[in-house]
């Protein structure tokens, strides 16, 4: 078998694990909530098919981290002997950059956006309903998209590369991304021109509408710009969700 033969077999087949797990993942949460995003009152049994799914998902990363791994290191092995082997090689690095497979570091914003907490009394408002209080997937995506119309180069959230396939879910309280759940607080890294960013956060018709339930009921919300930000290279397989 060639090495780029083998390259193909190996990669095709950890990205198709890791993406049948997360496709029975969402499709389970789906089917639990009748089509509707699942935010508040999921059922323990809910939280415990997250779980599951997500273990299972880290064990075909690693396997699949692991044969990357061979790959590459047979890819150096042919291209010190086969200047076609390393030609393609060399392009292919070029690419890695665009592509979002480099850490970047430099200036941009960092956005954090948390739940409302409970008041001294240990009590939420009485007007408030549990949808009120929470941060959702449509308030993610408000800042994700204003980030790149600000002109934002390069993305993160939590400690995870946002590439163009990433599709940020709500599951319960938590967040599904790239296969992994996160809670709040949700912290999104944008690169770029700060002055720029903050604007398209400004004018983001959905952060606004986000801020007026932050005022109301405590929801958070932060943008902090800074000098020397640090984003991650994009690990996941081909497809990202």
């Amino acid at each position: 078998m060639s090495t780029w033969t083998f390259r193909r077999v190996a990669w095709g087949s950890a990205t198709l694990a890791v993406c049948l797990v997360a496709g029975l993942l969402l499709g389970t949460t789906r089917g639990a909530s009748h089509g509707d995003e699942l935010r508040v009152g999921d059922s323990p049994r809910l939280s415990d098919l997250v779980r599951a799914a997500q273990a299972e998902a880290d064990g075909l990363a690693a396997t699949r981290d692991s044969l990357s791994a061979d790959v590459s290191e047979l890819q150096d092995h042919t291209a010190a002997t086969d200047d076609d082997v390393a030609g393609v090689l060399a392009e292919l690095e070029a690419l890695e950059d665009p592509a979002g497979l480099t850490a970047r570091r430099g200036p941009g914003v960092t956005i954090t956006l948390t739940d409302a907490p409970r008041g001294a009394d240990g009590r939420y408002p009485s007007d408030a309903s549990p949808d009120d209080l929470v941060v959702h997937q449509q308030d993610v995506q408000s800042v994700l998209n204003a980030v790149w119309s600000g002109g934002a180069e390069a993305v993160s959230m939590q400690d995870q590369r946002i590439v163009a396939t990433s599709a940020p879910r709500c599951i319960g309280n938590t967040l599904l991304l790239h296969g992994r759940t996160y809670s709040p607080p949700y912290v999104v890294t944008a690169l770029g021109d700060p002055a720029r960013i903050i604007a398209a956060l400004d004018a983001e018709p959905g952060i606004r509408v986000y801020k007026q339930y932050a005022s109301r009921y405590g929801l958070g919300f932060t943008q902090q710009p800074g000098t020397d930000l640090t984003v991650p290279a994009y690990t996941g397989g081909a497809s990202a969700r």
